[in-house]
Order: C-alpha cells, then structure tokens, then sequence
C-alpha cells in the first residue's frame, strides 16, 4: 500500500473536518472528548443548538464571537443578560443574527441553573443519561454514526420538559459527541 493510501485510510474519520483547520482542531482535540465541566459542557449545548438548519463549519468558525458576546459562557452572566444586550447581539455580523438563537442562550442559562440548584452540576445531570458513562460506538465508516439514538431523544423531550430551546434528538446527539459522552470516531482513526 502507497504511504498516500495510507493517509487517505487514516483520514476518513476527520473528512468532515479536514478543510477547515478549526474543524480539524476541533476533531483531533475536542470532538468525543470528555469534559466534566459545566461550563464547556454550557457552551457546547449553546453552540450545538446556534447550528440548527447550518453547519458545523459556520458556527466553529465563528465560536470566538460566540465566546466573546456570551461571556466565555459564563452560566450565571448569560443567565442575567438583559433584553437590551441580547437585541444589541442581532447587530453583531460575527454572530448567527437570529433572535430566537440569540434568545436561546440565556432561556437554556436560565434553566441550567435551576438545574445546577437542584442536581449540584449540570455535568452529574447531563451524565445521568449514560450512568456516567461514555458510550463507545464500534464504527467503521462514517455512515454507521448515527444523528440520533434513544437516549438522545429522551435528553432532547426531558430538555425541552425544562424549557430549553434548540435542543431536538439530532442536536442533543451531536451535544452529547460534543462533551464526549458519545464516542464516535471510526474505529481505526488515531484520534479515538
């Protein structure tokens, strides 16, 4: 085998990711990683939910603007933003200019709080799902990875039960990778 079918082979895991170096970062240091953090698992539910109807690639590149007008994330300033910064946010041309996204990032504050009030974390919450554990798919290719699964539809119906916006089965699915509760990468990429 040529070393050039080699790296093709070593590849198809990152295809998604492979023109874009922040996808490709993404991919090799974050996607299916996991994070215990409540506020990086805050962001990711956010940025997940800005991708809805777009791709991936428009929201990772523009994450820093994202971090940048949300506060890093910051649970508790997102949860208190006024109405006045949030329409102020629909001038922002780095951001996604779509009030009900916009909107959404305090709204699913609001309740991640709640949450945290009564569960200690979001991170012991969101976790419960898998017991705390990290599920590890045995994909081959690509289009083995599923958009959605059980336990994603039952975190996106128990998420909206709590009043979060954004968060159906595909996107609660692509959260759950986000944070690494879901692993995902092909079974022979070196980044698994």
């Amino acid at each position: 085998m040529k070393p050039d079918n080699l790296l093709e082979k070593e590849s198809d895991c990152r295809l998604w990711a492979i023109k874009d170096p922040l996808l490709t970062e993404y991919h090799d240091h974050e996607w299916c990683k996991i994070s215990h953090d409540d506020r990086h698992i805050f962001e990711m539910l956010c940025l997940e939910g800005q991708s809805v109807g777009l791709s991936w690639r428009t929201i990772i590149n523009k994450r820093q603007a994202y971090k940048k007008a949300f506060f890093d994330f910051d649970i508790a300033k997102c949860a208190s933003l006024t109405d006045e910064y949030l329409y102020s946010l629909l001038e922002n041309a780095a951001l996604i200019r779509n009030k009900n996204k916009i909107f959404s990032v305090r709204k699913n504050a609001i309740v991640v709080m709640k949450v945290i009030e009564q569960y200690g974390s979001f991170d012991k919450f969101v976790w419960s799902y898998t017991d705390g554990k990290q599920i590890v798919g045995h994909w081959a290719k690509s289009s083995e990875i599923p958009a959605e699964t059980e336990i994603s539809g039952k975190m996106s119906k128990d998420f909206r039960k709590l009043g979060m916006a954004f968060v159906g089965p595909v996107i609660t699915y692509s959260f759950m990778q986000s944070i690494g509760m879901v692993n995902d990468h092909l079974m022979d990429c070196r980044y698994r």
